[in-house]
């Protein structure tokens, strides 16, 4: 009973914000008590609000406030601590259902100090003096308390296991060896423990070797790492400032432009006003004269008209063509193609820098074995082999799917599909329906005119007949081009020549994560026609693209 109260008194005394017990406890209007640091935390969270809360009965407080320590509570805490760590202390000694007990006390016992190998029992720190105050007890085996004394005796001659059976691996009694074990290779537990125990030495030595070479190589890798990073961090600095410099350039060259342009337009609009105000004011000259003439026209007299005549009559010679002739302003429009040269040029350099800064770079090996390299033989590829089927759903309808969708071959004949989404629709090509990552490996059979094998993103465009769609000629694929005439190797639209054995079988390693995938020509021997270094940033489908009219390829079983 006094336990349960002790219970229910720490519960009523205990924070109900860090469930312990109170800390410098203050009581809120509302009854309830926490501690300061808590009930303060608490309410920094509601600052934005401006209005305070009790955690356990949401009465509101406003304003927020003033915390005084309650201190009868914490004289109540103080005796309960007190109180609680020596039944603590009292319960620490006796032994719990995890713990070794000793094998003497009677009553509730204590925690097992030590174990005696010779006397097979345990004791506690009281019942084990007499061990160290007795000569013949002096010399027994003591251990930590351990509950597997028992399985030192021999149940079937009720002895202690001194002798170990090499033959059978196993600890036995001295009459097990002269009975059941007889003729078998034994000797003494304490002498194959001496074996034991300088095997037990070498190994730690092998592995504390190995744990210091595992240190040297992380601390290679680390120092790599702030490599790369210190590596990435300049380069993104430098490309940055050159970047800016770069808009720098264009938008002073824009500024340039467009202080030419208007600069010519300032001057070629003031002569053609120029010319434009001078053809007015010849024209109310002209006016003029036309009224001065319709006047002269009118006069009766005749000897007043023959006398005016000469006078008004007389025109004053233009300076003026009598026609004018307007440019066609081509030179404004020869500074919009220069622009757009300009523009073009920029967007190839752009694009052909990008495919250098994509397909360049170094890679570093971080293989912890040769077991994780390259296999070198085709028996090492095949450990990596997959099981590989077509996706009817992106086959082009030039194409027929067969053999369980592993082959595929160009009949010259659109078949009937139903649209889909995933369908290439200009393309004659087909994508695996498994996505790939890890280590695999995949062969494919080929007869005809030529086939692409090739690796796709499952991103790549599906509709029309442009570049973005074909594999090898986006930087979402890339092809090995396999025909009776050779090799070539695509990717972003960049060809690369491949010279090696011709063959009708053509194997393709992918090690995802390390970023690799190798083409090899497979006959009686595996020969390497090309390999790439990058880094794959989605899963890979494997993917074949049959161009020509009764060319066909089978991604082949192979074990």
């Amino acid at each position: 009973m006094a336990e349960k109260g002790v219970q229910l008194d720490r519960e009523i005394i205990s924070c109900s914000v860090c469930l312990d017990l109170l800390t410098d406890p203050v009581t809120l209007s509302c009854g309830h008590n926490y501690c300061m640091k808590c009930i303060k935390a608490h309410w920094d969270g509601e600052d934005e609000k401006r209005i305070y809360s009790c955690p356990q009965c949401r009465q509101t407080f406003t304003p927020r406030p003033v915390l005084m320590k309650n201190t009868m509570l914490a004289e109540l805490v103080e005796e309960l601590k007190k109180t609680g760590l020596q039944a603590a202390a009292a319960d620490h000694c006796y032994a719990g259902d995890e713990d070794v007990s000793c094998d003497v006390c009677t009553g509730r016992k204590l925690k097992a100090f030590k174990s005696c190998l010779v006397c097979l029992a345990s004791f506690c720190e009281k019942h084990l003096q007499f061990h160290y105050d007795s000569p013949p007890f002096q010399k027994h085996k003591l251990v930590e308390p351990s509950k597997n004394l028992q399985e030192n005796i021999c149940y079937l001659h009720d002895k202690v296991k001194k002798m170990f059976c090499r033959t059978d691996q196993q600890s036995i009694c001295y009459l097990c060896s002269v009975d059941e074990h007889k003729g078998h290779d034994t000797v003494s537990a304490a002498a194959e423990r001496t074996e034991r125990q300088r095997e037990l030495e070498v190994s730690r030595q092998n592995i504390q070797q190995r744990i210091q070479d595992r240190e040297k190589d992380v601390k290679l890798l680390q120092q790599q790492l702030e490599a790369i990073n210190g590596s990435a961090d300049k380069a993104v600095k430098d490309s940055e400032e050159m970047f800016t410099h770069i808009i720098h350039l264009i938008q002073k060259t824009s500024r340039d432009v467009e202080q030419q342009i208007r600069s010519q337009q300032e001057t070629e609009v003031s002569g053609v006003e120029e010319l434009k105000e001078k053809l007015e004011q010849e024209i109310r000259d002209l006016k003029r004269k036309d009224a001065e003439l319709k006047q002269l026209s009118h006069t009766e007299d005749h000897n007043q008209f023959l006398h005016n005549y000469p006078s008004v009559s007389a025109l004053s010679e233009s300076t003026h063509s009598s026609s004018i002739n307007i440019c066609s302003l081509r030179h404004f429009e020869e500074v919009t193609a220069a622009v757009s040269e300009l523009r073009d040029h920029l967007q190839d350099i752009v694009r052909d820098t990008w495919t250098k800064i994509s397909v360049t770079g170094t890679q570093l090996d971080v293989s912890l074995s040769d077991s994780q390299a390259e296999p070198k033989t085709r028996a090492g590829f095949l450990k990596y082999s997959r099981q590989i089927t077509l996706d009817p759903n992106t086959v082009n309808k030039w194409l027929i799917l067969s053999e369980g969708n592993r082959k595929v071959t160009n009949m010259a004949k659109q078949r009937s599909y139903s649209d889909h989404p995933d369908r290439f629709t200009g393309r004659c090509q087909v994508l695996s329906r498994e996505s790939l990552t890890g280590r695999c490996y995949w062969e494919v059979e080929w007869k005809g005119d030529g086939v692409d094998v090739s690796v796709a993103y499952k991103n790549i465009s599906r509709a029309g007949g442009g570049n973005e769609c074909r594999f090898g000629c986006n930087d979402k694929s890339w092809a090995l081009d396999c025909s009776p005439s050779g090799y070539k190797f695509w990717y972003n639209n960049i060809q690369t020549p491949i010279s090696g054995p011709q063959s009708s079988r053509v194997g393709v390693y992918l090690d995802h994560s390390a970023g690799i995938l190798s083409f090899y020509s497979v006959s009686e021997t595996m020969t390497l026609l090309h390999r790439v270094q990058t880094t794959f940033t989605q899963q890979i489908h494997a993917g074949l693209r049959i161009g020509c009219f009764r060319t066909r390829a089978e991604l082949c079983e192979v074990k």
